[in-house]
């Protein structure tokens, strides 16, 4: 409540004057500690961001309540309040109601996607893919890390790292191997071993005992048509193929496919009448590999068969993305080349924060394609050290000569007096 000096002042004319300005001090005093309030600064506004499909605004946390508005990914509500796991927010068309707080994500984990998005914004694309099902972006590999963007099916993204992390898996399904049983007795069978001796029982169960290394999942950082950023696992990706490679793959899976070049086949069944010719690698369906891949394959077109033969193949590599296409110019003429990384010794790299693979030392492999020929590019020698040219002797002065003569005589004539 607000208290008027004046009219306090009216009421107190008949006091004593010291005893009324004392109570007009204090009345002036606590006006202005009630006015105060007003200037005290707001908290700040707190923000959340939906991040399931869509969902519902409750009028009241209760069995039995309302529907207040309808609110669907990636929308942004304020905060009213906060009980138990639920949040009082706000839309922007000033509709209230509560919310699961698993449905939202913070402004910090939103913060941590516009980050992913801002630093990839340029990175170069290695592949392309598209979405088998619905699916979520990741702020890093792995299932329980938290989601936000929903991409829909069949959507088309680009591949820029891909990262293998453990697969989150409960302590009781760890596979252990049990001890050896005999069918009979049901008792622990000792092995034997060369020399004929016997391994202790308990030796054979401790070491049958020793923990799992847990399996592991391949991710990889997408980006999407929006330029959105984020993680999706592998298993939701089908590399983007082309039709008429895709069932080349000899049971092997297609991690990409480049274009070397097109050639005129007027019979062929393209609409431009142009064939391309395809530089794909490969790998095994398996996932936590350390490298990319591990075959390279060249298919070419047959102008008169009209049909896609391998010209080139290369197994057993231990080769990582990108793989880098370009023309160069041999004999006057430009012809298609690719390149790739391979390791060049056995140690690699892993980034702990997202599990990416990161080869210590690497060789550049590059080859051609000359016709239906697939040629390596050998690497150019290092330069020749360069070497100085021996100094030649400088003549003597005749000051310098006469003095060598003069040393020359008296050693002769030394050694004769010495005979």
């Amino acid at each position: 409540m607000v208290v008027y000096p004046n009219r306090i002042w009216l009421k107190l004319r008949s006091l004593p004057l010291f005893l009324s300005l004392l109570v007009v001090g204090a009345s002036i005093v606590g006006s202005s500690i009630l006015g105060c309030s007003r200037f005290r600064p707001k908290p700040p506004i707190e923000y959340v961001y939906v991040s399931s499909k869509g969902t519902f605004l409750r009028d009241r946390l209760a069995a039995v309540s309302n529907r207040v508005a309808e609110v669907s990914n990636g929308q942004r509500l304020q905060v009213i309040e906060r009980a138990r796991r639920f949040v009082r927010v706000k839309t922007e068309k000033g509709e209230i109601g509560w919310i699961d707080e698993h449905a939202v994500i913070t402004q910090q984990v939103y913060d941590q996607f516009t980050d992913l998005r801002t630093k990839h914004a340029h990175d170069a694309v290695i592949a392309t893919a598209v979405l088998r099902d619905d699916s979520y972006l990741h702020d890093a590999p792995g299932r329980q890390t938290d989601h936000y963007y929903l991409l829909p099916e069949n959507g088309k993204l680009q591949l820029l790292v891909r990262a293998s992390v453990p697969k989150p898996v409960p302590p009781q399904g760890f596979p252990v191997a049990a001890p050896t049983a005999s069918r009979a007795t049901g008792k622990t069978v000792a092995k034997s071993d060369a020399t004929g001796g016997k391994t202790k029982g308990k030796q054979a169960e401790a070491a049958s005992l020793t923990p799992q290394t847990p399996p592991l999942q391949d991710w990889w950082l997408v980006r999407d048509s929006n330029g959105h950023a984020g993680w999706i696992w592998s298993h939701m990706l089908d590399i983007d193929v082309p039709a008429e490679i895709g069932g080349l793959s000899e049971g092997q899976r297609f991690v990409g496919a480049y274009v070397l070049r097109t050639v005129d086949d007027p019979e062929s069944n393209f609409p431009d009448k142009r064939a391309p010719e395809y530089v794909v690698v490969l790998n095994a369906w398996k996932d936590g590999l350390p490298y990319d891949f591990d075959q390279i394959r060249v298919f070419t077109w047959n102008t008169k068969k009209h049909r896609y033969e391998t010209a080139y193949r290369q197994r057993n590599l231990q080769a990582y993305l990108p793989v880098v296409i370009s023309n160069r110019p041999f004999g006057g003429q430009k012809e298609p080349v690719f390149s790739f990384k391979v390791a060049a010794g056995e140690d690699v790299a892993i980034d702990p924060q997202t599990g990416a693979a990161h080869p210590a030392q690497t060789e550049d492999e590059t080859f051609r394609l000359e016709g239906v020929l697939v040629k390596k590019v050998e690497a150019a020698p290092p330069p020749a050290p360069k070497t100085e040219a021996p100094k030649a002797a400088s003549a003597e002065s005749p000051k310098e000569n006469k003095h060598h003569k003069k040393a020359a005589r008296h050693k002769s004539a030394h050694k004769k007096a010495a005979g």
